[in-house]
C-alpha cells in the first residue's frame, strides 16, 4: 500500500498538479490538508481519477481530506474534546479506514507567535490530538496520524535554527507535545530526502527558499509499531513542489506492506 501526506495550499487551485501527481505516483491512499474550500464543494475529479473521498472543509481556510482507492470507511471529522478559536471550530481532523489502516489527517493550527492566542490554542489542539491518538492507537491495527504538523521536531529539521529563536514551530512546548503522541504508542517515520541531505516538506515562496533549499520538515508521519514495521520505505516528493503553480509543501510517501 502506499500512503502520501500533502499540504495542497488550496485543492481548487491546485487541482491540475494534484490529479497529474495522483496519476504519476499511483498512491492507494493521500491525506491532504489546506484545502481551503468547503466538503460540498470539493473537487468532483479526483472521485473521477478512481478515488473515494472524506472531505472536511468550511470554505475560505483549513480543511482536511483523505482520498482512498482501497475503502474508505469509519470516517470521523473531529477531535475528542477539540477546542475552537475565536468562538468556531475549524475543519483541522479527519479519520478513517483504509484497506486495514486507521488514518487521520491532521492540519494542525499554526500558531503564529508564542504570545498570540493562536499558540495556546495549538497547545490545546495538540492535546485533544493526543486523547484521540491514545484511543485509537489502542485498537489492533495499523494506525498512522499524518499531515501538517506545523513542528520541526529537531533542530535539524530547519535550514538554520538561529534564526527561530523566540518563533513558533520550534518551541519546547510544542516539541513537548509531539513526544506525547510517541508516548501514546507512536513514533515518527523520517523520510529520505530526493536530493539534499535533509528530508525538508516545506518551502516558503518568497526569497529563492526552494531552489536554497531553505526548507523545514513540517509534514509529518507518525504511526503505531504495527504501521512503522510495515514501512519499506518513505520519501519527499520533492519533484512536486518544482515549477509553477505548485503547493509549498511537498507530498510526504510511505510504501508499507499489509
Amino acid at each position: 500500500m502506499r500512503i502520501a501526506t500533502w499540504n495542497v495550499n488550496s485543492v481548487t487551485a491546485r487541482l491540475p498538479r494534484l490529479l497529474s501527481w495522483l496519476g504519476t505516483a499511483q498512491p492507494d491512499v493521500v491525506c491532504l490538508q489546506e484545502l481551503k474550500c468547503a466538503t460540498e464543494a470539493f473537487p468532483a475529479e479526483v472521485a473521477q481519477a478512481g478515488y473515494e473521498v472524506a472531505a472536511y472543509g468550511t470554505g475560505r481556510w483549513n480543511g482536511v481530506a483523505i482520498l482512498s482507492r482501497v475503502g474508505l470507511a469509519d470516517v470521523r471529522r473531529g477531535l475528542d474534546g477539540e477546542p475552537a478559536f475565536d468562538g468556531a471550530s475549524e475543519p483541522r481532523a479527519i479519520g478513517a479506514t483504509c484497506g486495514g489502516v486507521r488514518l487521520w489527517s491532521v492540519y494542525v493550527p499554526n500558531g503564529r507567535e508564542p504570545s498570540h492566542p493562536h499558540y495556546a490554542y495549538k497547545l490545546r489542539w495538540l492535546e485533544a490530538l493526543r486523547a484521540t491518538v491514545a484511543a485509537e492507537a489502542a485498537a489492533d491495527r495499523p494506525f498512522a496520524v499524518l499531515g501538517d504538523f506545523n513542528i520541526a521536531p529537531a533542530d535539524d529539521d530547519v535550514w538554520d535554527i538561529t534564526l527561530f529563536d523566540g518563533m513558533t514551530h520550534v518551541t519546547e512546548a510544542e516539541r513537548a507535545a509531539l513526544a506525547a503522541l510517541r508516548e501514546a504508542g507512536l513514533s515518527d517515520v523520517v523520510p529520505r530526502a530526493l536530493k539534499y541531505d535533509t528530508p525538508y516538506t516545506y518551502w516558503d515562496y518568497r526569497q529563492l527558499a526552494f531552489p536554497k533549499n531553505n526548507g523545514m520538515r513540517i509534514d509529518l508521519v507518525y504511526g503505531s509499531a504495527k504501521f512503522t514495521g510495515a514501512v519499506s520505505d518513505a520519501y519527499v516528493d520533492r519533484e512536486a513542489r518544482k515549477g509553477k503553480g505548485t503547493s509549498d509543501h511537498a507530498p510526504v510517501v510511505v510504501d508499507l506492506t499489509v
